[in-house]
């Protein structure tokens, strides 16, 4: 929790107080370093070894005057998480003593080990060396006692190993293209086109000593067993409601944190399912929202352990409720801040805004499957379409307005505009005022919301970073291609854009869907116009290494093809060991501790019936022998399901499995395994008494606080 005197600062004062921002640059390096360091920020110009030094000198006194005694180089490497290596800021000095000292070697490059990190087989054990490179456009920070700074990671031997890397080329290769299109209609002041982002996440939130209970939780990171509690999100009086007291408490030492850290932390609400809620933060750049999103994460979970709780980001930590996820809302921005991704209020006469939108319908469509494998994983494969979250299936949400717009173009006939609606509340002290023309879709996958695109499939654990990858690479790739066919034109803009346009839409308005994703009807629908239905992680990812997928990435210099290979490696050995995981975690729980639980009520059962018979033989003990009886078969299956789904496990880390043979083992015989003895286990808790049951209940972890 923050200290008395930061709880008295205004908000404004403690906003990015632990951040080495542009204000604290601006105060404390000399100006000619100062602008030499903006101009490798601003325009990614080298940065002189001098200029290096200047800078970490600097950092280090400020970091100090923190509390900062270590300085941590911090990157994400492909497992998803952040890591870092902390050395100290002492030197020693002749006299046997030591000084505080930073160099702008150690400020610009570390050397971890990228041994034990996931790289897909890029690098062996006896590989180690591994290097991380400083990120100037994403500012370090000062947490507990040491200096982040916000680095790449990559291999001794030029490969990459992290998400920064590939983002920011992605971001480079979409600005490139952009700034091209821009050229087209005579835009010669923007430089450079930035993608921005707000990355909403949803979690819960439970008590911290019923977590220890769970060994589910502790390995998992979700439920394995747990039977309905009598009440879930049935009454839907969760979502928005008054927010509890502890819960509040939690949420206020939160945003205090991550305004310290340069976070715009802005909304907080409850969501749907009982102990689940939502913070979202305001748009900024995107590899500095991918870093925030990140230290949220992290944040999260270390402040609501000071508050006696724990903070479950996994996408479905409990069954029969929803569960969470990450909505990544994306736009365009040029350097002097205009959105282009705001249609205008004639979006039908604004070009640029109209061939940026065709170049993401083409690019969704043509890509359907690598913005579905931007967000595999075995956690969020519970989740999607589960009446909770977008399906697996990719399509796209424009409204009615801007379809409208779109079909008149595709029929060369001139664009009426819809009347505005108003709403009348027929109440004379509210205000009348103008509704929008296009209502939001929460089923969509993908929806346009106004000026931006929300991209709803993330999972609540994931990193945002692979998702942004795939959007800026494939919008750049659409942009290159409609730039290379405009400028052949002897007019290009005007008719020529609007022939490109409606040559889009005839491929690839399939893509376009205004309706219930949720439905069953749309599942049908999909089939019917070709989308891709890719239910699980080991049903999309072998797409990943598709030749066009492969061309995409090394055209736009995101990836080499080894690195593609690597990644699909990393991620389909990672679906594996989670589902074993957890399998194993399944079997330990019930052959250690509901199995003995449940027969020894049973045997309690038995031994009453016994002592009641023995003193009143004609006693029927009805209620006591159904118990015993449908107990003990219940025991007896879930025995026998244990076994079976044990013989089903196999090391995901033994060289000679296959990984798809093994993810496609996992999915088609270990899951439907670990479903069967979950059903069999609730069921015994819901016959149970409470009292033997070995571990706390759903209405227990979702209720009490």
């Amino acid at each position: 929790m923050g200290t008395c005197s930061e709880n008295r600062k205004s908000v404004p004062e403690l906003f990015g107080s632990a951040v080495f921002n542009d204000d604290v640059m601006m105060e404390r390096l000399p100006k000619d370093v100062y602008k030499s360091l903006r101009k490798t920020i601003d325009e990614g110009k080298d940065l002189d070894l001098t200029v290096a030094n200047a800078v970490a000198s600097a950092m280090k006194d400020w970091a100090v005057e923190q509390g900062a005694t270590h300085f941590t180089h911090w990157f994400q490497p492909l497992n998803g998480i952040t890591a870092e290596k902390h050395d100290s800021f002492i030197s020693p000095t002749s006299d046997g003593r030591v000084i505080m000292q930073f160099s702008g070697k150690e400020l610009i490059k570390g050397e971890p080990d990228a041994s034990s990190f996931p790289s897909g087989g890029l690098r062996a054990t006896f590989e180690a060396r591994g290097y991380t490179a400083w990120d100037p456009t994403s500012y370090a920070f000062v947490k507990g006692d040491s200096l982040y700074i916000p680095t790449a990671f990559c291999s001794y031997s030029g490969e990459v190993l992290d998400k920064k890397t590939p983002l920011l080329r992605s971001m480079e290769a979409l600005s490139a293209q952009a700034v091209r299109m821009l050229r087209l209609f005579g835009d010669e002041k923007t430089q450079q086109v930035i993608t921005t982002v707000g990355a909403e996440q949803e979690y819960f939130l439970i008590d911290k000593e019923l977590y220890k209970q769970r060994p589910d939780l502790l390995f998992t990171g979700r439920t394995l067993f747990g039977a309905k509690a009598p009440k879930g999100q049935e009454l839907e009086d969760h979502y928005y409601g008054a927010i509890k007291p502890k819960v509040a408490a939690f949420m206020g030492d939160l945003d205090r944190e991550l305004w310290k850290l340069g976070v715009l932390a802005k909304t907080k609400h409850n969501e749907v399912a009982p102990a689940q809620h939502e913070l979202a933060p305001i748009f900024t750049t995107t590899n500095i929202a991918c870093d925030h999103n990140q230290l949220t994460m992290e944040v999260m979970k270390n402040v609501a352990d000071r508050h006696g709780l724990v903070c479950l980001l996994h996408e479905k930590p409990f069954a029969g409720v929803n569960g969470s996820g990450k909505h990544n809302n994306w736009s365009i921005t040029t350097d002097s801040g205009k959105n282009l991704l705001d249609p205008g209020a004639r979006p039908w006469e604004n070009l640029p805004f109209l061939l940026i939108l065709a170049a993401v319908i083409q690019g969704v469509d043509e890509y359907q499957d690598l913005l579905r494998i931007s967000v595999a994983s075995a956690g969020n494969d519970r989740r999607l379409g589960a009446n909770e979250a977008p399906p697996a299936i990719v399509s796209m949400f424009l409204g009615d307005e801007l379809t409208a717009v779109l079909q008149a173009i595709e029929e060369g006939k001139p664009y009426t505009q819809a009347q505005r609606k108003k709403l009348e509340t027929g109440v004379r002290v509210l205000p009348d005022f103008n509704m929008d023309n296009t209502d939001r879709n929460r089923t969509s996958p993908f929806a346009f919301t106004g000026n931006k695109f929300e991209f709803r499939s993330l999972g609540s654990a994931l990193s945002i970073a692979c998702p942004n990858i795939m959007l800026n690479t494939i919008v750049a790739e659409e942009l290159r291609r409609f730039s290379d066919i405009l400028e052949q034109s002897p007019a290009p803009t005007g008719e020529a854009v609007y022939a490109l346009i409606r040559q889009v839409l005839g491929r690839h308005k399939r893509i376009i869907f205004n309706g219930d994703g949720y439905s069953a009807q749309w599942v049908e629908e999909a089939k019917r116009r070709g989308l891709l239905n890719l239910p699980t992680t080991a049903d999309a990812l072998p797409r990943y290494l598709d030749q066009k997928n492969v061309a995409l990435f090394i055209r736009h210099k995101i990836y080499t093809e080894a690195e593609m290979e690597a990644r699909y490696e990393t991620i389909m050995e990672e679906y594996v060991k989670t589902l074993n995981i957890e399998a194993l975690t399944m079997a330990r729980m019930v052959r250690g501790d509901i199995l003995p639980a449940v027969s020894g009520y049973a045997s309690a059962l038995a031994q009453g019936v016994a002592a009641r018979r023995q003193l009143i033989p004609s006693l029927p003990c009805t209620a006591e022998t159904g118990l015993i009886e449908g107990l003990s078969a219940l025991l007896d299956r879930a025995y026998a399901q244990t076994s079976e789904l044990e013989a089903l496990l196999r090391d995901p880390s033994s060289e000679s499995v296959n990984i798809l043979t093994a993810a496609v083992h996992y999915r088609d015989k270990v899951l439907p395994a670990m479903e069967a003895l979950r059903g069999t286990v609730d069921q015994m808790e819901q016959r149970a008494s409470g009292a033997c049951w070995p571990y706390p209940t759903y209405a227990q972890l979702m209720f009490n606080i």
